[in-house]
């Protein structure tokens, strides 16, 4: 069984938004709605101001706080990692839209707090998520982290990581490269 995660280099990121846009046209968003966003932060002072753009999804946690408030069982997390939202069993009471940290949930137009999904459906088939194949300056990087082969299992082990809100012992399957700006 695969142990599905991303890598994500921020320091590559020039803000393009092109995975944002795949990720809407693959999954039939409107343009107000996005399961990924780039969050933009200034470092520095004048005149030595640096632009960070560091993109942000649901993290796939190991200990997702969605999945334990929720009264139905709609959000479940796979065995390969990939945490998913069952439209069928949600009931629309958005307790896992306020358990979530990292404020990524999104209502659509059923009334379903939906989320990255890290393309499951095509991750399945053997292909890549839209948001990683579409990067033109390889950004991320998604893959089995038990695949010795695989580039991202070299690239975790190159880098100085971190994780979203390490804190909360949540347990994120995406790993950032440590900025080495500002």
């Amino acid at each position: 069984m695969p142990n599905y995660v991303m890598f994500i280099d921020q320091d590559k990121c020039t803000g393009c938004n092109a995975c944002r846009i795949a990720c809407q046209t693959q999954w039939g968003l409107p343009p107000e709605m996005n399961y990924n966003f780039l969050i933009e932060q200034e470092r520095g002072k004048y005149p030595n101001v640096e632009r960070l753009i560091i993109p942000m999804q649901c993290q796939h946690c190991d200990n997702p706080p969605c999945l334990t408030v929720c009264p139905t069982g709609a959000t479940y997390k796979r065995d390969d990692g990939i945490v998913l939202v069952d439209p069928k069993k949600c009931i629309g009471c958005k307790y896992c839209m306020i358990a979530c940290p990292y404020n990524v949930r999104i209502i659509n137009e059923q009334g379903v707090p939906e989320k990255c999904r890290f393309c499951a459906e095509y991750v399945t088939n053997g292909e890549t998520p839209a948001c990683v194949s579409t990067c033109m300056n390889d950004v991320r990087v998604f893959g089995d982290l038990d695949d010795p082969n695989s580039p991202l299992h070299d690239l975790l082990k190159e880098h100085e990581l971190m994780q979203m809100r390490e804190d909360l012992k949540t347990r994120p399957r995406i790993y950032y490269a440590q900025s080495k700006r500002g």
